[in-house]
């Protein structure tokens, strides 16, 4: 195989996620537009969310095995990453998700939860994107990756069991959403200092170059 069709594998792999969020979006409006088609499309969305997060894995694999790890791909697939994980969490907080009541279903995801989720990868997003067009390399670290871990566990998790109406009160189910959700917003949260503080001294660097090159 050469080295261009190598190239471009993993990127249209990360195309492909992109196209399966779309259908998974898809298929999660669809099923909320009727309550006896939520539980259909409610677990089809689960198995796409988790077709798109094994091709998270492979793409970036292959990427590195192969050793053509590229600036698209190094921009796009987080992009594509959030697209999916965001949009999930969106739609688990809003209604019928959003609170318990008749005709609703439980995420145990409150609004305030998504804001922080959203700050947080626009924060690195918006560093990563000013890093990149300075021509420096600004890739996903051990933080960022067990962040992307557990928010694809949780994504599925919490579908599964608001879909299939499993989150009654004391069930082992709703405690393994609501510690899943917890964790996601903890570890979430958390996972942007070390970015944070990358990126700070490599913008500092940039700017000690440009004062030096003036």
């Amino acid at each position: 195989m050469s080295v261009q069709v190598r190239a471009l594998i993993p990127n249209a792999i990360t195309l492909l996620r992109l196209l399966v969020a779309v259908g998974f979006f898809v298929a999660l409006a669809a099923g909320l537009g009727s309550e006896e088609s939520i539980r259909f499309w409610g677990n089809l969305a689960v198995w796409m969310f988790i077709f798109a997060a094994v091709t998270d894995v492979i793409d970036g694999w292959l990427a590195r095995r192969w050793k053509v790890v590229s600036v698209f791909g190094r921009v796009m697939d987080p992009v594509v990453d959030k697209v999916l994980v965001l949009g999930a969490f969106i739609f688990l907080a809003a209604p019928p998700f959003a609170a318990e009541g008749p005709g609703r279903l439980i995420s145990a995801l409150e609004p305030w939860m998504v804001v922080l989720i959203l700050g947080r990868e626009l924060l690195v997003t918006s560093v990563r994107g000013v890093l990149e067009s300075e021509g420096i390399p600004f890739g996903a670290d051990r933080w960022g990756k067990i962040k992307m871990f557990v928010q694809s566990v949780t994504v599925p998790v919490t579908l599964f069991v608001a879909v299939n109406e499993l989150g009654r009160p004391g069930s082992k189910w709703t405690m393994w959403q609501d510690g899943l959700v917890w964790g996601t917003v903890v570890v979430t949260t958390l996972s942007a200092v070390p970015y944070a503080l990358r990126g700070g001294r490599l913008l500092a660097k940039v700017e000690r170059s440009k004062e030096s090159s003036r």
